[in-house]
């Protein structure tokens, strides 16, 4: 290398940089054998440095160990990487290919490791889904087993340990995929999946090929352009929604220039035979060997034939709406649905102002921007867990998706149950799934789950777990009422339950509901610590949920399908007063279903998200006024920038509004509390505008 060109300020940090030369031995016949021994040789390496806390171990990195791609990499201008990396300028170095990406630092701090390209790729855009694609990365020790890799993959663990940033962790998780035995292509169409779900023109063996991949991998979504390489072929794909630009040229002498702007070469006109650009979810594809370029319908369909895709689909789909009718559980008097809408929190608002409107319009209501009332830490009143999250904003420079207008590449389809061994490219057939047009579960839907095994004699085995603890251990019961249904859950998953119910139903006067929020996240990351949440569909069944914020809280942390009974009976109970008592039952808790669907949506674009499925564990939230402890026991990597409560304040909350609930407060005796969240009200939240703040601001001027 020649240090010249660094800048004053990178100089000091720059690497040492070498090259390793190691020799195919008799134990790697080819050299497909010879790259997986080279990936899994580095990922020792690195685990071997990293693993053990090494002083400095954040300073070594290997760019790339492989027969085929050399890289370089730095933080050195764009047009000096030749004069910095000598071998780049000298006559010897030949290749037909080549792959540059100038990167602007956004979402992290620039460094050397960090710099593009990556072993495989070049990314332009952000993976959004990146906390829950790692989770579900990880979840999937317990039960993946490669041919190819045998006992080697057990060395790999944690496998994208070293993903420091998302296009990195994208890079580790592609290469799995690629050393167990995927081609380049299909690792990418199962990573950055074509949208299928809304596709009525999709030809039918490629929609059965994209929803079978769908439960083996969630998509790893958000904008992005990917070009990658493993020095046979060279290529790029775009995500679903074409949020990034990639446009290409072809010469009549056969070089082939893809880039995000037209003209990155100062290439003739008249020497350009084809120009054209990728679009939303297509694939371009060079192959070396061949040598010619593979277009997006061939790829896709020669890679759609290889399996009988429609075959195992019709031996292991089960869709819910086909499951024979179940009788839902009876609704509760007047007085005890006051009660239970009492010890879940409900105030007269969410009737008022969510519920009816939702249940009447089927939209999800709009308000102004902007709040006036207390962070859920500092609130004198009882806050529930939900008040202390907030969903997380996309982090720089996505365009915006409209969930409406672009509703054809955009998916609520969630599959509960079991995922198959992510590695196994051979026996399709064999692994059941459950799938749901969306994951808002009518009474009667939950009841179809329930019973599953009894009722098609399939492979669900389904068992609910009870999430209530005794109330006359008070708050101090909840931590270790949390530890049992963690360890229920564990052990039923051993057992070969493969759907986990976590219900509150038995919550009454005796029996105080764990918040279904801490239920969930509790289990599903003691699931992933123990290597068996891939084993297992979690669905939870709660009075609690009745907002939009509160469903994508649940999906956010493993639930994969939610069945709010509370807010269904409380519908039932106030449609005598909505639209002049004309809406029938069923009407109404159908537009609540699709009122809460239309808001996840709302909410997942924002994100930049475009599937549930991706949206699904991927924990896309704040925790503001919770302390590091309790998140980092159960909300684990979850940011929490603001410290706060903690278990002990989260129970004593809880058991409060139990008890104030089944007791003969004189204000609750006959109706809900007023809330006084989104209004001002006596009684209600604190406010910083007030009718008495007001009248002042008017004297003073």
């Amino acid at each position: 290398v020649d240090d010249s060109v660094l800048g004053y300020s990178v100089k000091p940090v720059a690497p040492v940089i070498r090259q390793v030369l190691i020799g195919r031995g008799k134990d790697t016949p080819d050299q497909d054998a010879f790259e997986r021994k080279l990936f899994v040789i580095r990922k020792r390496a690195h685990h071997a440095i990293w693993d053990k806390g090494i002083q400095n171990a954040d300073d070594n990195y290997i760019p790339t160990l492989s027969s085929r791609t050399i890289v370089y990499k730095g933080m050195v201008l764009p047009e000096y990487i030749d004069t910095f990396y000598r071998d780049l300028s000298d006559p010897r170095m030949d290749s037909a290919l080549a792959l540059a990406h100038q990167r602007f630092s956004t979402n992290t701090f620039p460094s050397w490791d960090l710099a593009q390209p990556f072993r495989y790729l070049c990314h332009n855009g952000e993976i959004n889904t990146l906390r829950g694609n790692i989770n579900w990365m990880a979840a999937r020790r317990h039960n993946m087993e490669s041919e190819l890799l045998g006992e080697d993959l057990e060395k790999l663990w944690p496998l994208i340990g070293d993903g420091k940033s998302d296009s990195a962790t994208f890079d580790n998780a592609l290469e799995l995929l690629v050393a167990g035995g995927y081609s380049l292509a299909h690792a990418m169409m199962l990573m950055i999946p074509e949208a299928w779900d809304n596709n009525p023109l999709m030809e039918k063996k490629r929609r059965a090929f994209y929803e079978y991949n769908a439960a083996l991998m969630e998509p790893w979504d958000g904008p992005a352009a990917v070009a990658f390489t493993d020095g046979r072929q060279i290529g790029a794909t775009l995500d679903r929604n074409g949020l990034r630009p990639a446009r290409y040229i072809v010469t009549d002498d056969d070089m082939v220039v893809m880039g995000s702007e037209v003209g990155v070469l100062d290439i003739p006109e008249e020497k350009i035979v084809k120009k054209w650009r990728l679009q939303p979810g297509k694939m371009f594809l060079i192959d070396m060997e061949q040598g010619r370029i593979i277009d997006d319908e061939e790829i896709k369909a020669e890679l759609c034939a290889t399996q009988p895709y429609q075959d195992w689909l019709d031996q292991t789909q089960i869709k819910l709406d086909s499951l024979p009718e179940e009788v839902a559980a009876m609704a509760p008097d007047p007085d005890t649905l006051l009660d239970y809408q009492q010890a879940f929190g409900y105030t007269q608002e969410d009737l008022k102002f969510f519920l009816g409107p939702m249940a009447v319009s089927g939209q999800d209501p709009v308000g102004s921007m902007g709040r006036d009332i207390p962070l859920a830490v500092l609130s004198d009143r009882s806050k529930m867990l939900y008040d202390y999250f907030k969903q997380c904003f996309a982090q720089v420079t996505n365009p915006p998706i409209d969930p409406i207008r672009e509703e054809s590449v955009m998916s609520l389809v969630s599959l509960i149950g079991p995922r198959p061994n992510l590695l196994n490219l051979k026996t399709g057939g064999s692994h059941m799934r459950l799938e749901v047009n969306q994951p808002i579960l009518s009474n009667i839907d939950l009841e179809r789950i329930r019973h599953i095994k009894e009722k098609v004699n399939s492979a669900f085995c389904t068992h609910t777990v009870d999430t209530t603890f005794a109330a006359d251990l008070g708050a101090s019961g909840m931590e270790a009422a949390v530890e049992r249904i963690c360890k229920e859950a564990e052990a039923v998953v051993r057992e070969g339950f493969n759907i986990l119910i976590l219900s509150d139903r038995n919550m009454d006067a005796d029996h105080v509901a764990i918040p279904a929020l801490l239920a969930t996240a509790a289990v599903h990351h003691h699931l992933i610590r123990e290597g068996l949440r891939t084993e297992v569909g979690l669905v939870v069944e709660t009075g609690e949920a009745r907002q939009v914020h509160d469903f994508c809280l649940l999906a956010g942390y493993g639930a994969e399908a939610v069945n709010p009974y509370l807010a269904f009976e409380t519908i039932s109970s106030i449609l005598p007063h909505l639209n002049g008592g004309e809406l029938s039952e069923a009407e109404a808790h159908k537009r609540y279903i699709k009122a809460v669907g239309k808001g996840i949506l709302k909410v997942m674009s924002k994100m930049g998200i475009s599937t549930y499925q991706s949206y699904c564990g991927a924990q896309i939230f704040d925790a503001i006024g919770l302390n590091s402890d309790f998140i980092a026991k159960y909300f684990t990597n979850t940011k929490t920038p603001v410290e706060g409560v903690g278990l002990k304040e989260v129970s004593e909350e809880t058991v409060a509004r139990h008890r104030r609930a089944f007791s003969a407060d004189a204000v609750l005796k006959g109706q809900l509390d007023v809330g006084g969240e989104l209004a001002y009200r006596v009684r209600g939240e604190d406010h910083m505008w007030t009718p008495e703040t007001i009248s002042l601001l008017q004297h003073a001027i």
